[in-house]
């Protein structure tokens, strides 16, 4: 995945937030969350939201796809993973202070951290004095957060909430269909089926072995049958799908 980075305004669009992971490919959002993230993209909605739900649920997928959005809308925006800037956030932040949309991933992996903590409190009240937007997400609603300082207690208390839950095995089926079919990728419903009764639940493991069946098909130039995926989960370590981070979390 190309991580987008501050300054990288001359990166296509595709490169810096992958075209699979925008608002129409996610499957199983909560009732009006997609429109309320489209609004505080572009700006008609202000403030901060809180995303949360567990690993594997697509919070990292709709972090990218609120900057796309904000990006077509002729907006600056930056996506952060906040785990690769532990112990160094304000220095990370500082170089945002000009986007209009900023998307926050991984809150959890900074908090407990004092001078972060910090970092983040005098960030977030830039932002929002200069009327810039926020999206953080995290595995915890706020009163969940495990923050030490008391004032960025509050102002994460503040954001909106939007929470997650992990999908259903037909919201499962779903998103595997149209992830294949973004791919080109020809996949017998007798496949999917069969896949989604052996491998984990986690949406960036499904999305890795897309990505290995993608390849593996289309070097034998085969259908994605079960005989198929018999065939590649055996000789292919790690293809039954787990855990771990990945661009849908």
């Amino acid at each position: 995945m190309n991580t987008p980075v501050p300054g990288a305004a001359q990166l296509p669009l595709a490169l810096r937030y992958p075209p699979d992971q925008r608002f129409d490919t996610f499957v199983g959002a909560p009732a009006g969350a997609l429109a309320q993230l489209q609004a505080l993209a572009t700006g008609q909605e202000r403030g901060g939201v809180l995303l949360q739900g567990p690993s594997g649920v697509g919070k990292t997928h709709l972090a990218l796809a609120a900057c796309a959005h904000a990006e077509t809308a002729g907006l600056r925006s930056a996506f952060l993973p906040l785990a690769t800037a532990v112990g160094r956030l304000g220095a990370a932040l500082e170089a945002l202070d000009t986007c209009d949309f900023i998307a926050l991933d991984g809150l959890d992996a900074v908090l407990g951290t004092r001078a972060d903590e910090v970092a983040l409190f005098h960030f977030h009240n830039r932002a929002m004095d200069g009327g810039r937007r926020l999206l953080y997400t995290a595995q915890n609603p706020a009163a969940g957060l495990a923050v030490d300082l008391p004032d960025l207690r509050s102002r994460l208390a503040a954001c909106t909430g939007i929470a997650l839950a992990p999908l259903d095995d037909d919201a499962r089926r779903e998103l595997l269909r149209c992830r294949a079919l973004l791919r080109g990728l020809v996949i017998e419903p007798a496949a999917i089926d069969w896949l989604l009764r052996r491998v984990g639940r986690d949406l960036g493991g499904l999305t890795r072995l897309l990505d290995q069946l993608d390849r593996a098909s289309l070097a034998a130039q085969r259908r994605v049958t079960v005989p198929f995926l018999r065939q590649v989960l055996a000789t292919e370590p790690g293809a039954q799908g787990g855990g771990g981070p990945g661009a849908v979390a």
